[in-house]
C-alpha cells in the first residue's frame, strides 16, 4: 500500500473537519449552543449527525472484519445496530425530548427528584463514553499503521488532538455540522469501494472455491442460540442508552421533529450497514488470509488495493482511509459532547469554559486506557459496550418514562446491580470462563440475564420503596407524553 494514499486521505479529511468545526464556531455563541445547539436542529440534518456519530469504527471496519472471522454471525451485529433506532422511536425519542433536559443525568434528577440518582447516572454516562471512545482509538491506531507505516500511538493521538479542539471550540453545534458531512463521506467511502470490487470481481480469480469460502459450518444453522438472544438484548436495548445517541434528541425543536429524526435513521442505517456486509463477504471469498482476531479488522483497508491494483486502486483506498478516519471522529466527537456535559454540569459549573476543559479532560482518559490495553476485535469491543449499556442505563430510562412506581432507590439499585454483573463479566470474563469453561457463553455475552436481574431489582427495590415515589411524578409523565400544543 502506498502510504502517500494514506497520509493524503487522512490530511484532508482531518482539514475538512476542523475548517467545518471552525465555521460552527463561528455561530456558537451560547452556552445553549455548547450543549444542545439551541434546540434548533432540523430532522434530516440531525439524522445525519446521528448517522456520523453512530458509524463507529465497529460499523466501519468491525463488522465486515467479523462476517469474515465468523460468517453469518457477524450479521446479527447490523441487524442489532439499525433495529436499536427502532425502540428508540417507539418508546424514547419524543418523550425525552420533551423533557427539557439537556443531558441524561439532567433527565433522572428531574425525574427521581435525587441528586444521588443525578451523580450515579453521571459516573455512568461517563464510564460509558470512555469504555466507547477506546475502540475508536484502537481503530486508528490501526488504520494509521497499515495505510502510512507510521506507529501505532500516532493514530491515537492524532483522533484524541483533534477531537478536543473541535469539540473545545464550538460545542454541539459544530459538531453537529461535522457529523453530518461525516455520515456522507462514510457512506461514499463504503460504498463507492463496494460497487467498484464487485464490477470487477469476475475478472479476479477467488483465493477460496465458494464451498470453502461459505461453508455450512459457518451459516445460520450454526448460530448458537443463547449468544445471538443475547447479543440482540445488548444491541436493541444498549442503543437505548447510548449517552452521545440520546443527546442527539435534545437538539430537536420538538418531540415530533425527534421522531421524524429516528424515522431517517432507520433508512440511513439500513443503507449503510449492506456495504460493510458486502466487504466482508468479499473478504471471505478474496482475503482469507486475513481471517485472523489481529488483522480481520484491517479487510475494508486492504482488499481494494488487492483486488484493483494500480491509480484506481489507490484511489478507492484513499476514499476508504478517509472514511474510515471520519468514523473515528465523528464517533469520538459525539462521545466527548456528552461526556464533556455530564463532567461540565456535574463539576465545573455548566459554563462554555468548563465545557471546553471537559472536552480535553474527556480525552486524555481514554486515549491513556487505549495505550494500556490491547486492541481486541472492534465489533466485539463495543457489542460489549452495549451490553453494558443496556444493564445500567437503559431500565432507568425506560422505566423512567413509562412506569410510574419507579423511585430514586430503586433506579440507583438497578444501575449499581447492572453495573456490577456486566462490569464483572466483561473485565473477568476470560478468567472466570478459563475456570468454569461452561458459563464462557455467559460471560462472554452476559445482556441476557444482567438486564432481567437489574429490571428485577429496579423494580422490586421501587416497590419496597413507594412510599418515596416523587411528588412530582405524574406532572412530569404528563410533560414527556402530552404533544406540546396539548399542554394546559
Amino acid at each position: 500500500m502506498n502510504p502517500a494514499v494514506g497520509y493524503t486521505a487522512i490530511v484532508a479529511v482531518a482539514l475538512a473537519s476542523v475548517l467545518i468545526g471552525f465555521y460552527g464556531l463561528r455561530i456558537s455563541r451560547t452556552t445553549s449552543d455548547f450543549y444542545v445547539a439551541s434546540r434548533t436542529v432540523r430532522p434530516w440534518w440531525n439524522a445525519s449527525a446521528i448517522g456520523g456519530e453512530y458509524l463507529s469504527a465497529a460499523s466501519f471496519l468491525g463488522i465486515a472484519g467479523l462476517i469474515l472471522l465468523t460468517g453469518s454471525g457477524g450479521m446479527w451485529f447490523p441487524i442489532g445496530y439499525t433495529a436499536g433506532y427502532l425502540m428508540l422511536l417507539l418508546f424514547v425519542a419524543a418523550p425525552l425530548r420533551r423533557s427539557g433536559a439537556y443531558t441524561i443525568p439532567d433527565f433522572t434528577e428531574a425525574r427521581l427528584e435525587s441528586v444521588a440518582v443525578r451523580r450515579v447516572t453521571s459516573v455512568l454516562v461517563v464510564v460509558i463514553g470512555w469504555l466507547y471512545i477506546v475502540p475508536q482509538l484502537q481503530g486508528a491506531a490501526l488504520t494509521v499503521r497499515i495505510t502510512t507505516g507510521l506507529p501505532s500511538w500516532v493514530g491515537s493521538v492524532a483522533v484524541a488532538a483533534l477531537v478536543a479542539i473541535v469539540v473545545a471550540s464550538g460545542g454541539m453545534r459544530s459538531i453537529t455540522f461535522v457529523q453530518a458531512f461525516q455520515f456522507w463521506l462514510k457512506l461514499a467511502a463504503i460504498a463507492v469501494p463496494v460497487v467498484a470490487l464487485l464490477l470487477v470481481t469476475g475478472a479476479v480469480e477467488p483465493a477460496l472455491p465458494p464451498a470453502e469460502a461459505f461453508p455450512a459450518a459457518d451459516g445460520p444453522g450454526s448460530l448458537d442460540v443463547y449468544r445471538t438472544v443475547s447479543l440482540m438484548v445488548a444491541l436493541l436495548l444498549g442503543t437505548l442508552g447510548l449517552p452521545h445517541v440520546l443527546v442527539r434528541f435534545y437538539t430537536n425543536p420538538d418531540g415530533p421533529a425527534a421522531r421524524r429524526t429516528t424515522v431517517i435513521v432507520l433508512v440511513l442505517l439500513s443503507v449503510f450497514y449492506a456495504f460493510p456486509t458486502l466487504f466482508g463477504l468479499l473478504g471471505r471469498a478474496f482475503a482469507p488470509d486475513l481471517a485472523t482476531p489481529g488483522e480481520a479488522d484491517a479487510l475494508v483497508l486492504v482488499l481494494p488495493d488487492r483486488l484493483l491494483p494500480g491509480v484506481w486502486g489507490d484511489l478507492l483506498t484513499a476514499l476508504v482511509i478517509g472514511g474510515a478516519f471520519a468514523a473515528f471522529l465523528s464517533t469520538s466527537s459525539g462521545l466527548v459532547v456528552s461526556v464533556a456535559g455530564v463532567i461540565s454540569q456535574d463539576l465545573l459549573g455548566g459554563s462554555v469554559r468548563g465545557f471546553r476543559i471537559a472536552a480535553f479532560a474527556s480525552t486524555a482518559v481514554p486515549l491513556v486506557v487505549a495505550f494500556a490495553t490491547e486492541p481486541a476485535g472492534l465489533a466485539g469491543s463495543v457489542g460489549l459496550v452495549f451490553a453494558f449499556t443496556a444493564s445500567t442505563l437503559c431500565p432507568v430510562l425506560i422505566l423512567g418514562i413509562w412506569w410510574r412506581g419507579l423511585t430514586a432507590r430503586g433506579a440507583i439499585a438497578g444501575m449499581a446491580t447492572g453495573a456490577t454483573l456486566s462490569g464483572a463479566a466483561i473485565l473477568g470474563g476470560a478468567l472466570l470462563a478459563a475456570a468454569a469453561p461452561a458459563i464462557r457463553p455467559l460471560v462472554e455475552q452476559p445482556a441476557a440475564w444482567t438486564v432481567p436481574i437489574a429490571v428485577l431489582v429496579t423494580v422490586l427495590v421501587s416497590r419496597a420503596d413507594r412510599r418515596r415515589m416523587p411528588r412530582g411524578t405524574d406532572a412530569f409523565l404528563a410533560r414527556l407524553h402530552l404533544p406540546e400544543r396539548d399542554r394546559g
